[in-house]
């Protein structure tokens, strides 16, 4: 998909988007000029009376890494689109970095400075760094969007789920307050889940062990029901390709 060409007049007033062929052709005639290069941006020579408008929807789909942003017609044709990405690790590694550079001035030899960390209050709307700049980043190209396009609503995807539901459909009321671990210790709960034997061999009434399903060098989880009990014998005689696989135990 090849991105569309805003286009404003001579008194920045935003038009209807243009495709890139037409922009060309009004950059070689002379009739207008290259206004901002990202987002592309033309402004016409002259100014245009009553312009004939068709009102875009802005589309954001917000997320912790990457937020997409997108210009959608009222037929449902996508002309524009982006894909923000956000400092996250960035932010939290200059916080880092100043946390600890204020520990080590505070233990050099100076002059002794009164505690103040009994008045320093956050406010109700307070927002983690990392969570402004998304925050503020997705404000800043609304309104910088706003400038140079005829928008005429703004949607933005809201997705909520219900991990325990996928799980168990039928789940209601205080059981989503009794986890897998409800009346059982961790250790206990596998053990009773695996009839107290090897999840390899079946043998029982023997020490047994802890493993992960999928390991975690190739993207196992800590998750209960991705455990199992092993016997201790099979750590070291273990086969690298066990008759078992981790799919069978899903």
């Amino acid at each position: 998909m090849s991105n569309y060409v805003f286009l404003i007049d001579q008194n920045k007033t935003p038009l209807n988007p243009i495709h890139p062929a037409k922009a060309r052709k009004l950059l070689d005639s002379g009739k207008a000029a290259v206004f901002r290069r990202y987002p592309f941006t033309l402004v016409l020579k002259r100014v245009i009376e009553n312009p004939n408008l068709y009102p875009l929807i802005l589309k954001i789909d917000p997320g912790s890494k990457f937020t997409g942003i997108a210009l959608v017609t009222n037929q449902g044709n996508v002309i524009w689109a982006m894909e923000l990405q956000h400092l996250r690790q960035q932010i939290k590694d200059g916080l880092t970095r100043r946390r600890a550079v204020r520990r080590a001035r505070r233990n050099r030899n100076t002059r002794y400075r009164q505690a103040r960390f009994l008045n320093r209050k956050r406010p109700h709307s307070w927002l983690a760094p990392s969570l402004r700049h998304r925050v503020l980043t997705t404000q800043t190209w609304v309104k910088r969007l706003l400038k140079f396009a005829p928008i005429g609503s703004i949607v933005q995807e809201l997705v909520k789920f219900d991990t325990q539901a996928i799980q168990n459909p039928e789940i209601s009321g205080t059981e989503y307050q009794q986890g897998t671990l409800h009346g059982y210790e961790c250790r206990e709960y596998l053990l009773e889940k695996w009839n107290r034997q090897c999840a390899y061999c079946g043998i029982k009434e023997v020490p047994l062990e802890i493993e992960h399903i999928q390991p975690k060098s190739k993207g196992g989880s800590e998750r209960l029901g991705k455990n199992l009990e092993k016997s201790a014998s099979l750590r070291k005689n273990r086969p690298s390709s066990p008759h078992i696989k981790p799919g069978n135990f899903w």
